[in-house]
This record gives C-alpha cells, structure tokens and sequence, in this order.
C-alpha cells in the first residue's frame, strides 16, 4: 500500500465519532509528528520518512564544555578553539589529539590560518588577537582594547580582517604590533561584527548585531550592504562554489550571552502528544518562509547578481553554524535543537540529516573528502560520511492517553531491516519505572502490544542495512483508554421568574448524523448554545456545567427531593441540554434540592456507562403570595402586616390615591422575615385619603391592602 493511500485510510479512521469503547488510533507519519522524536544514526526527509543516515565518528573529546571555532591546515590538523578555559586543542588526520596553546582569556571565539601556516586566534572577553606559531607558541599579534573579538579572516593580501564588540569596527591588521587607530578598516555603526569571511575574488564579508546587516568590502575596501535582515545577529557567513553567500541569521544575540546559556539556546523539554477527537478550530495558519515574525533563526543565499532568498525559517529550532555544499545544491545547518544538522537545499527542501547527543552543533567544516563538526556540551569533534551508518534508531515522542489504557495493535508503513518495539509507564518520563522494551516486531500488516497498561506509550523504530533500503514512512497504534466518570462541575440557580429557552440548534445534514461520522469534521461547531434568559411567571431555571475526560457525549438526569424528605425522585430524564425551566407550579411550596446527574451513555456499551452527580443546595418554591392587611390607623398614620407563609418579606412600597409607588422600610428597618410591619406615614392637610401597601416575597411574589382614612 502507497503511503499517501495508507494515510487517507488513517485519516477516515480519525474522522468518525470515536466512541470511549472504540480504539483511538495513534499515527506518526507526518514530518512534523516524526521530528518530535529522537533520531540516532536515522534521517528524517522532507515528507517525515527515516532512512539510515550518514556515518557520524567520534574523533576527539576536547574535555571541555564548549567548542567556539575550528579551523583545518592542509595536513588535515584540526584546531579546536574551546570556551571555559580558552585552550586551543590540535587533532591530526588519524584523530590524535592534545593541547596545542592555552590562552589566557576565556574563549577562543574565532580562529583563522595564515598563509606561512600560522593560526590566528581571537579570545573574549578582554579581546586580544594570538599569532601562534607551528610548535604552539602564542605571541600577542593585536590587542585593540575592545572587549569582544568574535571574527577573524584571512584577506588575498594576507592581511588580517578583525571583527569586534561593544565597538562594531572591523580592522586590517598587516603585522604585529599594528595601532589599532590607524588599523581601521571600517567604524560601523553597529554594536558587533559576529562573522567574517571572504570570497576567491578579494571581497570581505561582514555580517553584524543588533541590526543583522551585511556588508560587503571589495578590494579597495568601499563598504556595500546586501542584507538587511528584521533577525538581529548575522551569526555566520559562507561562500558557496557559484559566488553565493549564505547567511545564518539569528533572532537572539548567541555569542553575546553567557556559555551556559548560549549551548542550551532553543533547545526545550518536548512535551507529551494526545489523540484528540475531529473540532471545528481554524487550522494554525502555515506562514510563508518570508514572514520572519517571531522566527529564531533563518537561512538566506544572496546571489551573485545581489538578489537574496530565504531557503530556510523557523520559529523554533535555532541554527549555530552552516557549511555551503560544494556541490552549490544549498547548506548544512548545525542547531542547537538536540545537536541536529539539517541539509537545507536551494529550492526550499529540508532533510534532518544528523542527530547527536550533543546540545549544539558549533562548527561543520571540509576535510578533504569529509567533513567535520564540533560540538558544544560536550565539546566533541566529529567526523561526517561518507558512508551510511549500517543501524540505527528513532525513539518517538511519548503518547499520553490522558488515563490508562489497553493497547491494542501496532502497524507500520516501511521495509528493509526494520523492527518496531513498545514501552509503557505512568510517569511523564521515561524513566526505571517504565516498562522495558517489549521483543522487536517485524510484521508490520499488524501485532498486539504486549506492552503493561499505562497513561504512557512510545515506540521504538530499529534500522538494520539490508539488501533492500530500510525505510520507516508511517507508524500507527491502536488503544482504548480507559472510560473516566463524567463530572458535574456547577448548578446555577436562577432568580424566580428567570427562564430558559433553547436558541435553535445548528442544522447538521441527516446523511451525516445517520453516518455516525462527527459533524466537526464538516465544519459544523459541535458545541452547546447558550439558551435565551426570558421572563416567566413562577418559574426556576437550573442551568450547569459538566466536563467528560474522555470527551464522551452526555445526557442528563434531573432528580429532587423536598427538604427533610429520604429519597429523590425524577423530575426529567435523558436531558440533552445542560439546563432546564422547571413550572414553579409543579410543586408545592417549600424548600427542595435537585440532584443533576450526568451520564456518558451515547458514547459507550450499557455495561461501562458510567455517571457523575452534583447537588444544589435548598431551592425555595414558593407560588403564594404575601398576605397583606391594614391593622392599624390613625389621622396621621396606617399600619399594614405583611404574612409570608413559605418564604420571606423582601421589600414593600405604597402608593396613596393611586399615585406612584414609593419604597418603604419594615417598621425594624430590615425586612427579612416571614412577618413584617410598614407605618404609613399621612399627609398634613385634611381629606380622604387611600393608602395601598404592595410586599413581595423572596420570589418576587407581591400581596396588597388598601384602607381609607379620612383626617
């Protein structure tokens, strides 16, 4: 079966309703998923399919944390320039290595070689320039009271270019000794000239920070910007064999920051993935690569007409060194994402060619035929290809069911000398409580996993060379997770006379409710709306939330009780909406509670339905209104009793001669009890006068009395 065949298969699995009791389908085929996982001596191509990847050797291990600079002599020595102690280390063409100088400063932040075969090297902080001879003798070649030295390059005259910070000036150093006033080549005005390099042509490239520009200086030295980058760092600088120029630019200044800090940028603790059900949510919006907003790194190719491109962006990964292809087919990209190299080509294809156990992937260089890379944390250097590695590995990223789970089948999409192994554990982490790896399975039309229950699964791909190319383009699991009670979070009683009607649902195609197929995967919100709040005599609305973690379907049970009374008894069963009006009349005054229960019964068999209830607390039904009487009068006064017989006195007004309402006090200044006084004050002048008093209830109930006086 064709991978893109296979996938739409998926893809229809994961489009219908999934019931709690049906299998959720856990797939790894897409480029995006794949890179979340780990890759040991496997590629990852553009499509997300892993192959055997290049041989990566192990050559030397510099014992310290940090690897700034590399240079290589035409012997095929190696100079590694490292940071924490500011030590050169040489490794020779059979991998021998040992100290070669040790400065006094911190880093040896750039390194370049002379053309009688010496090496330059810068150092920060307290930047000075070192001319160290075949035998390893440091002589202080330049010091020009700057606090940073971040670049060094050779020009055709076999002059020294010297890039530098917090000043951004670049020198043209022809012997020791040189005044640094008189040294100048160009004062910018930028804070820092991170990278240097130079072209077969006499040209000197320049890249900056904080403005990410680059320029470039021809023979005669005359400036010309090429880049203007919204990114602010220009990190490095490469000549391709056509003239091209690529350019590593970053969003966050890299050399200017700590050590500690800069071999651990980007780089961030990946986080569980879940099998969620089909919604309606907008699809994050793919940007194209020429929109830098919040990117962290990016590679450009300036061509040799001027004109630029962006081959490569990302908003996540950050890239620490390139290499141009000798071939002119685009770059190799160091991170410091796992340690991970990226072969990034001209028309915008990316491939993860490496990962290693390193943090950060600080330098890629050639070496004859091959190719080196050094890392940081540790500091290690590599030897790249040419030939592939015979095994290797891919760990995926961790599923989490979001409970326990019975796992069912495993299948896969890939040939050659593949297998695929199983763990499970309850910690986010793998970690000794886990599982160990279940035997490694070869059929891959589909085995059970026989990996324990657990909240937590990943998988494990075994790459062998064979006869023909292994290969690994998709990996699916089947697994039930295991049904959660649904919850009732909060009862909302509505004040007396508040009710609530259904809005009109969204009209879903019968075809597709009759299909069983989610209406999200059609665009229809699947969400609950809002009922209208309306006016309606005696009526009490409860009106709740609930949440499923298994993203069951729920109904709803509605039951009361009188207050002092044992058992509920049902009021409404199989509710679909979560609230309802309950007619005041229906029961008889007095206090009750209602019980909400919900249920998961449309997504599961009968016999693992389960259910989750909340109680409110004692509701008033009261449908009788206040009674009201006149008691007492007088020539200046009437007094009015009002009686509540299942709730309480709130509030009361009057009126005389039919005039307006005004609002009155209990004769005790508060009403708030089943029975109340009102006094009545009357007007001064003699007549006939009609005094109304109006109380209402806790309910919103109202009662009155009218009585006459005449004075």
């Amino acid at each position: 079966m064709n991978k893109l065949l296979f996938t739409a298969l998926i893809s229809a699995v994961l489009s219908v309703n999934v019931l709690c009791s049906e299998p959720s389908i856990w797939s790894v085929s897409s480029r995006p998923e794949v890179l979340k996982g780990d890759a040991r001596g496997v590629s990852i191509d553009q499509n997300g399919t892993l192959t055997l990847a290049t041989r990566w050797t192990e050559i030397f291990k510099s014992e310290q944390a940090y690897i700034w600079s590399s240079v290589i002599d035409p012997a095929g020595n190696v100079y590694l320039g490292t940071g924490g102690d500011g030590k050169i280390f040489k490794v020779d063409a059979a991998g021998k290595g040992a100290l070669f100088a040790d400065l006094a400063e911190i880093n040896v932040s750039s390194m370049a070689l002379g053309r009688n075969g010496e090496i330059f090297a810068a150092t920060s902080p307290d930047g000075k320039v070192y001319r160290i001879d075949p035998r390893g003798t440091p002589s202080i070649y330049f010091e020009p009271k700057e606090k940073y030295i971040w670049s060094l390059a050779v020009l055709s005259d076999g002059s020294l270019a010297i890039g530098t910070g917090d000043g951004g000036r670049i020198y043209k150093v022809s012997a020791s000794g040189a005044d640094p006033s008189s040294a100048i080549l160009f004062d910018t005005s930028e804070t820092h000239i991170i990278s240097l390099t130079t072209d077969g042509k006499g040209n000197l490239y320049a890249g900056t920070d904080s403005n990410g520009l680059v320029m470039r200086f021809g023979p005669d030295g005359r400036p010309f910007g090429l880049l203007d980058s919204p990114l602010r760092e220009i990190h490095e600088i490469a000549v391709g064999p056509d003239g091209s120029i690529y350019v590593l630019a970053l969003g966050e200044s890299a050399l200017t920051a700590k050590p500690a800090d800069t071999a651990t940028t980007g780089v961030q603790e990946p986080k569980p993935v879940t099998v969620d059900k089909p919604t309606t949510a907008v699809a994050e919006t793919v940007k194209s690569k020429y929109d830098l907003t919040g990117a962290k790194s990016a590679v450009y190719r300036i061509l040799p007409d001027g004109n630029s491109d962006i081959l490569w962006a990302s908003t996540t990964v950050v890239g620490f060194s390139i290499y141009p292809h000798q071939t002119g087919s685009g770059v190799l990209l160091g991170t410091s994402e796992k340690g991970r190299i990226y072969d990034i080509r001209n028309d915008g294809t990316e491939i993860l060619a490496l990962q290693t156990g390193a943090s950060q992937i600080s330098t890629i260089r050639a070496a004859g035929s091959n190719l080196i890379a050094t890392s940081s944390n540790p500091g290690t250097l590599y030897r790249i290809g040419p030939e592939t590695v015979a095994e290797g590995s891919y760990e995926s990223s961790i599923l989490d069911a979001k409970t326990s789970a019975t796992w069912g089948r495993v299948w896969w999409n890939g040939s050659g000398g593949l297998t695929i192994q199983t763990r499970s554990g309850n910690t986010e982490k793998p970690d000794e409580t886990w599982s160990d790896w279940s035997q490694p399975m070869r059929d891959q039309k589909g085995i059970q996993i026989n990996s324990p229950r657990a909240r937590y699964l990943q998988w494990r791909g075994n790459f062998k060379a064979s006869t023909v190319a292994t290969r690994l383009e998709s990996v699916n699991i089947a697994f039930v997770a295991r049904n959660i009670a649904p919850e009732v979070l909060s009862i909302q009683v509505l004040p007396t006379n508040v009710g609530l009607i259904a809005n009109p649902p969204i009209q879903i195609d019968p075809n597709i409710e009759l299909s069983g197929m989610d209406p999200a995967v059609f665009g229809i919100p699947v969400v609950s709306v809002p009922p209208r709040r309306t006016f309606q005599r005696g009526v009490r609305s409860l009106q709740w939330t609930s949440e499923d973690r298994n993203g069951d379907k729920l109904i709803f049970d509605l039951f009361y009780r009188g207050l002092g009374e044992s058992e509920f008894k049902p009021l409404r069963l199989g509710l679909t909406d979560s609230f309802i009006a309950i007619d005041g009349q229906s029961l008889a005054d007095g206090q009750y509670v209602f019980r909400v229960v919900a249920r998961d019964t449309p997504s599961n068999p009968a016999d693992l339905v389960l259910a989750g209830e909340k109680l409110t607390e004692p509701v008033i039904i009261d449908n009788t209104a206040p009674s009201v009487r006149g008691v007492s009068n007088t020539s200046s006064q009437v007094v009015f009793e009002a009686v509540d017989g299942a709730s309480y006195i709130t509030r009361a007004e009057y009126s005389i001669n039919a005039g307006e309402w005004i609002p009155i006090y209990s004769e005790d200044g508060i009403a708030d009890s089943a029975t109340e006084r009102f006094v009545v004050k009357l007007p001064n002048a003699p007549g006939e006068y009609s005094v109304t008093l109006r109380a209402y209830d806790a309910n919103g109930n109202s009662g009155n009395a009218r009585t006459v006086v005449r004075k």
